[in-house]
């Protein structure tokens, strides 16, 4: 464990810190958010978190409460996330592109009294409306119709004054949802000061963040990695962030990057894979104003990196962070970075990789990743089971497989349901996604396990091929061999299928369990 030793005052409301500091601290006319065309500077975010926090206590929302955010990446989504940490409600924020009925799960679960949603989004909450049971109002920013209430004509009637709550540092301050790729969504329950100990953890200790940076995040705020990136990495020191409601297509960033000039880039490996791969064809791509790009959400394969240096002569920091640790645990960073590793812990935080006794392993033995530090969520909601098999002692169990090699960085090789046993050895399905990676037909792909004839599991490949490559029998088994001769002959993919696209969530992840399905 780092010797950084963080203190923050027992009675601490985490929107006065990362909002209302920021004028204490002469930054009022500086833009805090740059959005389309409009720059909007922190003292207009403090008047319309104010606004908000006061529209919430109108509309009955009192202390503990919870409120769910169901919006696309804009000022809104500020003013409503801080408004609501201000009064002492919970903010919520939640993922755009779900089903109906998981909101109906979400909104039950949290027993949310009052969602705001984007009109485009509305559709979803409506089909869904007379399933919750905890729901009083429904506030649209764009568009209201019949039954719900408008966001503008709330915030224009409210007061700009507000007295923030007297919450303490333990005190909940935001749920976040896991992707519930297994089972239903869990709400991680984050406290006051967890926001504060990941920006001065990673923020300001690895990206060395300043007021002067301008962050880009393609990741969505309601994830915890967009939400650290686009929102309280910046506010934590008065810098500028750059909010980007648009899917995250290739043109549409360098766009942004060449409107906005980003110092600090914020990516997912499958978004940096697709940049590389229609570079070429887009005019005036600019990058120059980049320092750092941070890539997370999966594992970095070192061919990426290695393009994105030689192309922009840039380095992609690659780390893991997850929903239950609010950011980045493990990172590269600057001057110490190994292509294809997670990294090591980011000052501050203790990992370590046990086996099935919970005893640690040797060098490069796989294990069950395991961490320690201050940004962790306090519990599960309503998942009393779930938290006995999560939280020991001020541990967390991340159900990642890793190794660590000798130099002490960690090597991600699967989430504990991906990894798979050939034979009765372990096999990563990561290692064999990099070696497919490196076949020039190859732009991306996903490993899991499938059953022979024999009813024994060997590795499964499903490929989406670059541009002037045809999926044949013929390309597959010349890809069988190229793996069979980079890497020990027992991982090298049984089967392999082409597709036109890989199952991804909103965040650029590859589902896997939805390809393990196509298998059932």
């Amino acid at each position: 464990m780092s010797d950084i030793n963080l203190q923050y005052p027992d009675k601490l409301n985490v929107a006065v810190e990362l909002v209302d500091k920021n004028l204490q601290e002469g930054r009022g006319q500086k833009v805090a958010i740059y959005y389309q065309d409009q720059a909007i500077t922190y003292a207009e975010v403090a008047r319309n978190v104010n606004r908000m926090g006061n529209v919430f206590k109108q509309l009955g929302l009192e202390i503990e409460n919870r409120v769910m955010l169901l919006l696309y990446d804009c000022p809104e989504f500020a003013y409503c996330f801080f408004g609501a940490i201000k009064m002492g409600a919970v903010p919520i924020p939640t993922n755009t592109i779900l089903k109906p009925k998981d909101y109906v799960y979400l909104l039950n679960d949290s027993r949310a009294k009052i969602i705001v949603v984007s009109e485009g989004l509305l559709p979803a909450i409506e089909e869904i409306r007379s399933e919750l049971r905890y729901l009083k109002h429904v506030v649209v920013v764009g568009e209201a119709g019949p039954g719900q209430l408008s966001f503008a004509e709330l915030i224009s009637d409210a007061s700009d004054e507000l007295e923030a709550a007297d919450t303490s540092k333990d005190d909940a301050a935001f749920w976040l949802y896991s992707s519930g790729s297994t089972g239903f969504p869990k709400g991680a329950v984050h406290l006051q000061h967890d926001m504060l100990v990941a920006a001065d953890l990673y923020g300001q200790n690895v990206l060395k963040i300043t007021e002067d940076d301008i962050t880009f995040s393609i990741a969505k705020l309601f994830f915890a990695y967009g939400l650290g990136n686009a929102l309280y990495f910046p506010f934590r020191v008065g810098a500028t962030t750059v909010l980007w409601p648009e899917q995250p297509k290739p043109p549409g960033i360098f766009q942004t990057v060449k409107k906005h000039k980003p110092t600090l880039f914020f990516g997912v490996p499958t978004a940096y894979a697709g940049m590389l791969q229609l570079v070429d064809s887009i005019p005036d791509v600019d990058m120059s104003s980049i320092r750092y790009c941070v890539s997370a959400g999966e594992a970095l394969p070192r061919i990426v990196y290695e393009t994105w240096l030689k192309k922009f002569n840039l380095h992609i920091l690659d780390g893991i962070g997850s929903t239950e640790i609010a950011h980045i645990f493990i990172a590269n960073r600057p001057g110490d970075i190994k292509p294809g590793a997670s990294g090591k812990p980011v000052p501050g935080y203790e990992a370590k990789i046990v086996d099935p006794e919970g005893d640690e392993t040797e060098v490069d033995e796989i294990g069950s990743l395991m961490v320690r530090g201050d940004s962790i969520c306090a519990y599960y909601w309503n998942k009393h089971e779930k938290n006995k098999e999560t939280f020991f002692g001020g541990w967390i169990n991340t159900g990642d497989k890793y190794y660590k090699d000798a130099d002490g960085y960690f090597w991600y090789v699967g989430r504990n349901d991906d990894m798979l046993k050939p034979g009765g050895i372990w096999v990563s399905p990561i290692e064999v996604e990099y070696t497919l990676m490196e076949h020039p037909a190859v732009f991306e792909c996903a490993v899991i396990g499938a059953v022979d004839s024999d009813n024994l599991e060997k590795p499964k490949a499903y490929l989406v091929l670059n541009p002037g490559f045809t999926p044949s029998e013929e390309l597959a088994e010349e890809i069988k061999k190229f793996v069979k001769n980079k890497i020990a002959p027992y991982k090298f993919p049984r089967w392999i299928e082409f597709l036109e696209e890989l199952p991804k969530t909103a965040s650029g992840k590859i589902l896997r369990y939805r390809l393990r399905q196509l298998n059932q």
